[in-house]
This record gives C-alpha cells, sequence and structure tokens, in this order.
C-alpha cells in the first residue's frame, strides 16, 4: 500500500509517523514544498516550540477552539495533550510545563520536535520528496495521481492532505490546499485571519508603545461582542497580545476597516466594579489632597497611562485631588473600565492561523476520512478548526494527524 502525505508541517509529520510505528509495511511518500520539514513547528512560540497545553481535561481543553471544538472530541480523546506529552518524552524530547500551562521542550529548541519525526523517517519505508510543490491531485478508479509542478508524478492508494492554512507564507503555508480539497469534491468554509494584533485608529495610543497589561479585559463589539481577560500590551500601530490574540480569534470574520472601524473597550481594573474603583478613588481623594490626580490614577494603571488619560479626557495640566470634582471621577473611573479605541485593520502577515477550511460536515471526526471522497484524509489547519495560543493550534495537529494516519496503518 502507498500513502501520500502532503505537507511536512505537524500534522503531516504526526500521520506519516503514526503509520510508519503502527503499521511499517505502508510506503509512506511525504511530501513538503519546502526544502526541510516543519518549518513552523521550528519558529512557533517563538522558536522554543509550544508542543501543546498543560491543561489535562479535556472538555476545558476543547473549549480553547473557537471553531472545531466540538469536531475535535473523538480525536482529542484519542490523542490528547496528555498523550501528546508522553509521546514526545517517550521519542526522546523531554517537555516542561510552565506557569502559563505552555508546554515546551527543556531544551527550549524547536528543532529537537522535527528531529523527531526525521529519526522516524529514517528508520521507516518513508520517502521525502522535499521541494515538491503539488500542482493537482486527480483520483482515478482506487488510486490518487498527485502532479508536481516540476517533478513526476506520484500514485498513492490514499492521501492526506496535510498542507496548512494561509499563514505564515514565508513557511509555505500558501492556502493551495483550498484548491485541492475542492477539486476533490469538497467544500471551503469562509477564511479569515486569526491570532493576530490590531491596529488602532487613536494615534496617542502610540506613546504606550511597549506598556504591558497582565490582566485586563477586552471587549469587541462588532455583530456580536466579544470578550477576553489576559495579557497585552500596546504597540507603535495598536494593540497586540495573548488576550487581544484570543480576541482577533473570536473576531475572524468581522468586517471592518478605516471607514467602518471595530469598536474595543479595555477594562483595566475587571477584578473590581466600576462602583467599587470609583469608592476607591474617592478614599485616595479624601486622604491626598495635596497629591495630582494623575498620579492618583497611577494607582490602578501605569503613569505613562494615567497621565494619557487625563491629557486625552482634557483635564487641567496639574489637577490636584482637592480640585477633582464629580465629572473629573466619572470620567475618569469610565475610561479605566472602559477605555474606547476603534481598530481599523489586522496586524498585516502576523496571523499565526486561518480561520475557516475544509467544511468539517465532510469529514469524520474520528478517523478524518473525507465523507465524499473515500482513501482522502485531511489533517491540521486546512479543516476549519483553529484554537487560541497556548499549543491547542499544534496540539490540533497532531491529534488530527495522528487519527488520520492511525486509520490508515490499520486499514490496509
Amino acid at each position: 500500500m502507498k500513502v501520500a502525505i502532503i505537507g511536512g508541517g505537524a500534522a503531516g509529520m504526526m500521520a506519516a509517523a503514526a503509520i510508519n510505528e503502527l503499521n511499517p509495511k505502508i510506503e509512506v511518500f511525504l511530501i513538503e514544498r519546502n526544502e526541510s520539514l516543519g518549518k513552523k513547528v521550528i519558529i512557533s512560540g517563538g522558536g522554543r516550540c509550544n508542543v501543546t497545553t498543560g491543561i489535562e481535561e479535556i472538555k476545558t481543553v476543547l473549549q480553547n477552539y473557537p471553531r472545531g471544538g466540538k469536531f475535535l472530541t473523538s480525536a482529542m480523546h484519542a490523542f490528547s495533550p496528555t498523550d501528546v506529552y508522553s509521546w514526545f518524552e517517550h521519542h526522546g524530547v523531554p517537555l516542561k510545563c510552565e506557569k502559563d500551562l505552555r508546554v515546551f521542550p527543556v531544551s527550549d529548541n524547536g528543532r529537537d520536535v522535527v528531529g523527531v519525526f526525521e529519526e522516524i523517517f529514517a528508520k521507516n519505508k518513508t520517502e521525502l520528496l522535499l521541494g515538491h510543490a503539488v500542482a493537482g491531485i486527480k483520483k482515478e478508479n482506487d488510486s490518487f495521481i498527485i502532479k508536481f509542478r516540476n517533478q513526476p508524478e506520484v500514485q498513492a492508494d490514499a492521501v492526506v492532505l496535510a498542507v496548512g492554512g494561509q499563514a505564515y507564507r514565508r513557511t509555505g503555508s500558501t492556502g493551495d490546499g483550498y484548491a485541492v480539497a475542492e477539486s476533490l469534491g469538497h467544500s471551503i468554509a469562509p477564511l479569515a485571519a486569526s491570532l493576530h494584533s490590531f491596529f488602532i485608529q487613536e494615534k496617542w495610543t502610540k506613546q504606550l508603545a511597549g506598556v504591558s497589561f497582565a490582566n485586563a479585559t477586552i471587549t469587541a463589539k462588532g455583530a456580536k461582542s466579544h470578550s477576553r481577560t489576559g495579557a497585552f500590551l500596546f504597540t507603535h500601530t495598536g494593540i497586540s497580545g495573548p488576550a487581544v490574540f484570543a480576541l482577533s480569534s473570536l473576531t475572524a470574520h468581522e468586517s471592518f476597516g478605516e471607514n467602518h472601524p471595530l469598536e474595543i473597550f479595555i477594562d483595566f481594573v475587571s477584578e473590581i466594579s466600576k462602583d467599587e474603583l470609583t469608592e476607591q478613588l474617592k478614599k485616595l481623594i479624601a486622604e491626598n489632597p495635596k497629591k495630582s490626580f494623575k498620579n492618583t490614577l497611577h494607582n490602578f494603571v501605569p503613569a505613562k497611562l494615567a497621565g494619557l488619560i487625563c491629557d486625552e479626557l482634557k483635564f487641567p495640566a496639574e489637577l490636584k485631588n482637592a480640585e477633582t470634582n464629580k465629572q473629573y471621577l466619572q470620567k475618569s473611573v469610565e475610561w479605566l473600565k472602559h477605555l474606547p479605541l476603534k481598530a481599523t485593520g489586522r496586524g498585516a502577515g502576523e496571523e499565526f492561523v486561518t480561520a475557516g477550511g475544509v467544511k468539517l460536515s465532510e469529514v469524520n471526526p474520528g478517523t478524518m476520512e473525507s465523507k465524499i471522497c473515500p482513501g482522502l484524509y485531511f489533517a491540521g489547519e486546512i479543516l476549519d478548526i483553529d484554537g487560541f495560543t497556548g499549543g491547542f493550534n499544534l496540539q490540533a495537529s497532531w491529534t488530527t494527524g495522528h487519527a488520520a494516519g492511525e486509520k490508515i496503518a490499520t486499514r490496509s
């Protein structure tokens, strides 16, 4: 039996490895357009490779997928984050779980993760076809003919399409797989960038570039309202960081731009209510009448932001606590709890994953086999599955790749 796996990223490598280990008699062709495997895997997590999540309860894990969580249920139980952790350690890559529950190699080197697969392939019947760009796939009877742009075609009994989405184009994820999937009868859910920063219209935020917050609630109000609480920071062009990435995932299909911005609101003190904040400010004002008001706000936010809030609200330059009135207090509380911003665009080229992809209703959730084209399997980001940051997207790739490989290995 011959199997062609198209895409040498996380999902494709895991699918090939599963076949190698469960049924080494199968002849595997791992096809990758780049000259090396796992380019996106290596650069993930800042080069450290956030292999998976340290969350063990699968129900909680699945809540971290804005799209595809329900579909992943069966496969995730079969190859969970705990299983992934054990798999890599068994293959000689010690892992560590950090305080934020992200899992990395102890070496902090993503190349070690890819190296595991290279060793497996070297020991088995996996033929690496590197530098091979697929031009199309045609099914003839029970066989698949894979055509390339400049190399001889390959014939296979089964195909795993694991070419990724269209994020990180410099790593080879160009989105060509969607056209191939459509040519074999599949339909594609609308595509959009996810896990990216936001460009902000307000120019004054540039003065806050580099200022970070460990815990704030950020809300986006478009066609629907979405909120996320977590760390974020201001940049020279807008806002970024984990909470922003998660929010961008939830708003991936929102349409907005310069002429129709997306409303963003930031609550810097989400742990207390507006009334509690008002009372705390009143107490500080009464206890420190000679202190400047912006320094009093500094009790809740960084000094630079406190000063800018006073400037943007046009408070007197050297406003003292004793000089504040009800209006100053109300406006300050409103901005600390509901700072208004307008997002005009997505961070170009910074998206980490693609929302959308092959429609999940057309794929068997337990085996990743097509319901439309027998012998065709999908794995990884080409599917309409995407997660938040924290190892969830790589986990989905390991899970779907393993499911496809396991099914193929046991069907022959």
